[in-house]
Formats: structure tokens, sequence, C-alpha cells
């Protein structure tokens, strides 16, 4: 039996490190452009090409190793790999601020990644070990709801550090993960190690890694290079054999990175590609608002995190409120809503936006309508993808979702890029537009695959997994 004080101190080790990856996101978001001043040489700052790399080098790596983490997880003890990861995402994050160049601030952010990728799958088991099956549903939202949390404080939080110092954004994760790992030593169970086959493909992690890297990097590096440049056509050539060698293994090999054959279950399959677009919709969102209050209306962070906050603020709230509704009703009414709001405040960008800053009229009703629409969309996508699969294959589904949202953001960020090129000023308003245009049309078709929700489908068969096919991964 656990003492109900190990018990709170065991939810709320998993809280903060799971908060702690979370809010990683958004605050480097918010001191990107912080960044380029930092690395800048001889009065020319990096290009966000280059910049971009610190946001999709994390993602991509994250979705690579997910699977292997909490697979390795199973096998070695998820207390041993949780708190290995805490260590690992600790020191990296002191590498990220100390790095004297942007060369070296990416490599440290792949090595943030490999610890986040510890923490995430085994986060969620620790902390259902200690709690009553009875609490363990209110547990399970309460853990999902952290991603919302870190949401809505990391603009702020981003900015006030920002205007201390860029670096001090990685500098906040040290007391965070020091905490972490002293209280969690003492305190988190020691679940016995439940896998004893191979590991998932680790082939098929470098696979998946290059395919995303080349593709993004040919994306980014496209309005430098020329699109019908040999390097251009190298990269994209280099992502379509490496992508189509690693959808050959998963599909053929015993034990695959991922599970793709689970796409051929109809909901699950259209639930996840909802999930993808949606994903990219929404990296393009993030981004290109940061880009646009600091370098177009040339807005400190504090004031752009400031000025993000009612977006992902909503997130949690609306989230809650429509759970209930969502198991009543079915998921497709809550994705066709979500999705459509959110086109509405991309599309309100479109046709509203002005060089001349004008919060009210312009960013915030577009915020309020994307955030509600986050709020309706996301969480019901996840639920419509995972409950569409038998018990026995929902961790793999879980993780097959989060790897697909991990590497749809990679690409959000790339087709940003590519579309605002090497430099951002007034001039830009439409390389904006065309990206706001895009992410609306993406938030439309993830509504549609609501509309394809709405019809009901039968429980999907699927033979049991054999004990070296079994993977379990569990990601916020």
């Amino acid at each position: 039996m656990v003492r109900e004080s190990n018990r709170r101190v065991t939810v709320a080790v998993v809280v903060l490190a799971v908060f702690m990856t979370n809010l990683d996101l958004w605050i480097v978001n918010v001191a990107l452009p912080a960044m380029g001043a930092g690395f800048a040489q001889g009065g020319h700052a990096p290009s966000l090409g280059a910049l971009s790399w610190v946001l999709n080098a994390y993602a991509i790596a994250l979705s690579a190793l997910l699977v292997v983490a909490g697979r390795a997880a199973d096998r070695i003890g998820q207390r041993q790999v949780f708190l290995a990861g805490v260590v690992v995402f600790t020191v990296a994050s002191v590498a990220c601020a100390l790095a004297p160049n942007l060369p070296v601030l990416v490599i440290a952010r792949i090595v943030q990644a490999v610890g986040a990728a510890a923490q995430l799958p085994s986060s969620l088991s620790l902390m259902l070990a200690v709690v009553p099956p009875a609490r363990r549903t209110g547990a399970t939202r309460g853990w999902a709801a952290v991603g919302g949390l870190a949401a809505a404080a990391g603009p702020v939080l981003g900015g006030l550090l920002v205007e201390i110092d860029w670096r001090w954004v990685f500098v906040v994760n040290l007391p965070i993960g020091i905490g972490t790992l002293i209280a969690g030593a003492r305190v988190l169970p020691r679940p016995t190690a439940r896998e004893a086959g191979p590991l998932p493909d680790l082939v098929g992690a470098v696979l998946i890694t290059a395919s995303v890297a080349t593709l993004t990097g040919a994306l980014v590096q496209a309005p430098d290079w020329g699109w019908t440049s040999a390097r251009t056509l190298g990269l994209l050539a280099v992502a379509a054999v490496t992508g189509a060698w690693f959808t050959r293994r998963c599909l053929r090999h015993p034990t695959p990175l991922l599970e793709l054959q689970l796409l051929r279950l109809p909901r699950f399959g259209i639930a996840n590609t909802g999930m993808f677009v949606f994903s990219v919709a929404f990296a393009i969102m993030l981004l290109s608002n940061v880009l646009w209050c600091q370098d177009v209306w040339h807005w400190s962070a504090l004031r752009t995190g400031l000025a993000m906050v009612p977006g992902p603020a909503l997130v949690p709230i609306v989230t809650l409120l429509s759970a209930r509704a969502a198991r009543r009703l079915g998921h497709g009414p809550f994705i066709i809503i979500g999705g459509l709001l959110f086109a509405a405040g991309m599309a309100w960008r479109v046709g509203s936006v002005s060089v001349t800053p004008d919060y009210v009229r312009d960013l915030l009703p577009s915020m309020l309508l994307g955030g509600t629409g986050v709020g309706f969309a996301l969480g019901t996508l996840i639920a419509a993808g995972v409950t569409s699969l038998p018990g026995h294959r929902s961790a793999t589904g879980s993780a097959l979702v989060n790897s697909g949202r991990q590497i749809a953001s990679s690409v959000g960020v790339a087709v940003l890029v590519t579309l605002i090129g090497k430099q951002i000023d007034a001039g830009s308003i439409g390389a904006f537009r065309a990206g706001w245009a895009i992410s609306a049309c993406l938030s439309v078709a993830c509504a549609l695959t609501g509309v394809v929700l709405l019809r009901p489908g039968r429980q999907p068969s699927v033979p049991a997994p054999s004990p070296e096919v079994a993977t379990e991964s569990v990601s916020a």
C-alpha cells in the first residue's frame, strides 16, 4: 500500500517532468527571434531557415525515439528510464543555455529530445502505479491537462525570461529538473519490467529521422538554393527513398518502430489523418504569430507572450467542458466544430492583418477562435483514434499518434519558413497571409475527417500482439 504522502509526491514529480517538457515547446518558440539576434555575427543574424532547426531537430528526434524509449522502459524499468530522462533533459538544457553558436544549440536540442522521449512514455505508467483504480481516469485526465497548463503559462514565462536573456528559457529547466530528480529518486515506485522481447526496429528510427530531416531541410533551404537545384532535389530524393524504406520496414519487420498497419483500420486512419493536418496547421499558426509580433510589429518577447495567452488558455477549459458531450454525441461533431473554428481564426488573420499593430481587431479574435478550435478538436481527435482500437493496441496506437504529431510539427515549421524566405519585414505580409491561408485549408480538411467520423463504425478486429511485437508508449 502506497502512503498518501508518497502518492502525492509521486504525482507531483510526474506532473513537473511532463510540464517541463511541454513548456519547452512554447517558450522556445517565443525566444526564437531573440536567439537569432544573440547569434548574429558581423551584423548578420542566422537565417530563419537555420533557426528553424532549433524547433525541428527536437521534434524530429522526439518522434523517432518515443516508441524506442517506451519499450526500453518496459524492459529496463520505468523508474530508471524516467529518472535517466530527467537527467539527460536537464543537462542538455544547461548545454542549450551555454551554447556558443547555433550548431551547438541544435545538437543540444537533439539531446534534450532524447531526455524527453525517456520521460514521457514512462511518466503516466509511474503515476498510475500509485493511484487507486477508482481514481485512474481522473488522474489520466489531469496528466493530459498538464500540456494545456504549459501552453497557457509558456508564452508569458518565455517572454519574461527573454527579457532577461534568451538563454534563461533553458536555465529555467535546471531547478525543475533537479527538484524532480531528488524527489523522484525517493518516492517513485519500482514497477517490475514487463517486456523481455527485442527493442523496436532501430534501423527504422534512423530511417524516419533521415526522411523527415531531409524533407524539412529541402523545404527550408529551397528559397536559398532554388527548387530545381541539385541540392534541393537531392534532399527530396533522399527523403522519398528513406521514407519508402521506412514504410516497407514497418510493414514487414517483426518489431516495427511504428505499427503502420493500424492505419488500415478506417476510424483510426481517418482520425490520424485529421490529427496530422491539424498539427501542421497548428505549427504554422504558432510560429507565424511569434514572428509577426516580434519581427513585423516589433513587439518585445514579453508583449508577444502576453498577446498569445488567450488562445492556449482557452484550450483546457473548452476541452474539459466538451469532454462529456463528446462521449454522448460522438467525436465527429466536435472535430468539425474545432476544425472550422480554427480555420475561421486563420481566415480572420488573412482578411484583417495590418502592418500597423492592432491587437484587438487583428490578433485577439484569431487567438480566441483558434484556441476554442484547438480545445474542441485536439483532444477529440486523440480520443477518436485511440478509442477506435481494441485495448491491447491502445498504447501502440498512442505512440503512432504522438510520433505523427511531432513529424507534422516539423513539416508545419518548414512550410512557413519556405513561404517567408530569408527576411521578415513589412513586405512579408503576403507570405504570412499565404501561411495562414494554408493553415485554414488544412483545418477545413481536418473538419472533413470529422464528417467521415460521423458515420458509426464497427469495433476493429486485430490479433493480439505477441510478446515481441507489443509496444507501449504514451506521450503528452
